[in-house]
């Protein structure tokens, strides 16, 4: 039976009952502003330092990179001049004791110096350059230092998610519009994997060279992108994934409309509740973006650990509003050599870092993405006693997350049964998003939640752990509309983010307008 009284939330606030109209305020974000509306997000994240630290973006100059059919001259001259400026540097600052903005201040007072020098000589038997064609020189040489290099041109553009470079050929692909193809961003493949050694060295991941011994490598660039490249392909390939979305909380998403304000609510209310969350889809679905935003609803009273296979979540940086301690783990890959029992050597997994992380007392542990073996101890944490804890993991299909899940503990040497157990016992909520991709018929890319499920703590026929959906599709609406209420749904009312007598209201009205898709011819 619904509590009549009104309860008090943990943060003093009464939630009202709703109804049509409070919704639509809602939609139109005029109701429950917990937080005020967030700007858009920037096209490019600030970049970092070689280190890999955070510089400040107002120490970092604000740079966009410089297409090379707009340079008046030849990558190798970049080349030439950055090799200059970098050996000037050195000199500068032999044992690198400069704060990282008074080096890339300095690095851009000797870039400016040297590309004027060198305009001065080019002059003498060429048209002279004009101020603003030196000025694409000198950001092409800086980019070259400490940014993309040739690809920067390629990340600053506005709404890029992926490049992917094919030997010389680059295909660019973005959220709003049809993949683009550019026919040359290297002049050979020696060039390109040169490229891909030098940010291996910005990244701090020296180590990580792209050899024939070693024919496999991932790093993050300088301002986050994550970069994967390869020989073992029929050309030297790199893949950079770029973070347009870094510093987002969960008010972006309901903007972008991969969830509307009552999934917003309900979610939040999720994580200050302390259930165990499990956020799946398909490649590509937004999964890391919103496990991102429900990282940075947690209390900033708790201490939190998260462990990655490749830094994504950034939730140690400073978010939109405070967060909890943050102790940021993220795995190691080998130098290609093997140790002791054939064991990659200086490989650091997720599942290694486990026992370390568990031992800083965190409140809390979240898991990037699960993907093998670390799959037992996650959900051996969530299950003694790490509520709150929360991953995200590949899944093509809402109704094969729990075979995906009991395929993971059983390769890792889980008997089924003692699999459905475990995962009975471990997991609260599943949240699954969905992935439209429209670009190729004239639409964009939707992202959004459509299903959410219960797992309750106990196995129902055939052993496997009972389910209940909380939100699913209906005709016509893809997106996430309300089914059912949750068995703890106490412990939601007690946030004071959501009312049972209002979450189950005109539960379509939620959404706002349809989604707009484009029809298939």
């Amino acid at each position: 039976m619904a509590d009549t009284q009104p309860r008090t939330g943990v943060h003093g606030h009464v939630p009202a009952p709703m109804g049509r109209d409070d919704i639509a305020h809602l939609l139109t974000g005029k109701l429950g502003q917990r937080r005020p509306a967030p700007p858009p997000p920037p096209a490019a994240a600030a970049p970092q330092a070689a280190s890999g630290a955070t510089t400040s973006p107002a120490a970092v100059p604000k740079l966009a990179g410089v297409p090379t059919e707009l340079l008046t001259v030849g990558w190798e001259v970049i080349e030439a001049l950055q090799a200059d400026v970098s050996t000037e540097l050195s000199k500068r600052d032999p044992e690198r004791t400069m704060a990282e903005p008074d080096r890339r201040a300095l690095a851009r007072s000797l870039t400016n110096t040297a590309v004027a020098d060198w305009a001065t000589q080019y002059a003498q038997g060429n048209s002279p350059l004009t101020q603003e064609q030196e000025g694409r020189i000198a950001t092409a040489v800086y980019d070259a230092m400490f940014r993309g290099g040739r690809l920067q041109s390629l990340l600053d553009e506005e709404g890029v998610e992926d490049v992917m470079v094919d030997g010389l050929t680059a295909h660019v692909e973005y959220y709003d519009r049809p993949r683009r193809t550019i026919d040359k961003v290297a002049d050979s493949h020696d060039e390109l994997i040169t490229w891909v050694n030098r940010m291996a060295r910005q990244s701090g991941q020296g180590e990580r060279a792209l050899t024939q011994a070693t024919p496999m490598v991932g790093f993050r660039m300088p301002d986050g992108s994550r970069v994967t490249a390869s020989l073992l392909t029929s050309r030297p390939s790199v893949v950079i994934r770029k973070h347009r979305i870094r510093q987002h909380g969960i008010g972006e998403l309901v903007q972008w409309q991969s969830i509307n304000p009552l999934l917003e609510r309900f979610l939040t209310a999720c994580v200050q509740a302390r259930m165990n969350l499990l956020v799946v889809g398909d490649m590509g679905a937004g999964k890391t973006s919103l496990l991102r935003a429900l990282g940075r609803e947690i209390p900033p009273a708790e201490r939190l650990v998260t462990l990655e296979s490749d830094r994504e979540l950034y939730l140690d940086e400073p978010g939109p509003k405070p967060g909890p301690v943050t102790f940021a783990f993220e795995a190691r890959q080998s130098n290609g050599e093997r140790s002791t029992g054939d064991r990659l050597a200086g490989e650091v997994t997720i599942a290694d870092m486990f026992a370390t992380a568990l031992r800083y007392n965190a409140t809390r542990v979240i898991v990037g993405e699960v993907r093998s073996t670390e799959i037992v101890p996650m959900l051996q944490a969530m299950s003694a006693g790490g509520s709150g804890s929360m991953c995200t993991m590949h899944v093509r299909r809402p109704h094969a997350i729990v075979s995906r899940l009991v395929q993971l503990c059983t390769e890792a040497g889980m008997a089924t049964e003692a699999a459905h157990h475990l995962i009975a016992s471990a997991i609260d909520v599943v949240v699954y998003l969905t992935y439209l991709d429209e670009t190729g018929i004239g639409g964009r890319k939707h992202r959004f939640v459509s299903h959410i499920y219960e797992v309750h703590d106990i196995v129902g026929e055939g052993g496997r752990p009972t389910t209940t959906e909380l939100f699913a599709p209906t005709p016509g609406e893809p997106r996430a509309v309300f089914q059912n209420l949750p068995s703890f749904i106490d412990g939601l009312e007690r946030t004071g983010l959501v009312d049972r007598t209002w979450i189950a209201k005109d539960p379509h009205a939620w959404w706002g307008p349809p989604l707009q898709v484009v029809s298939h011819r």
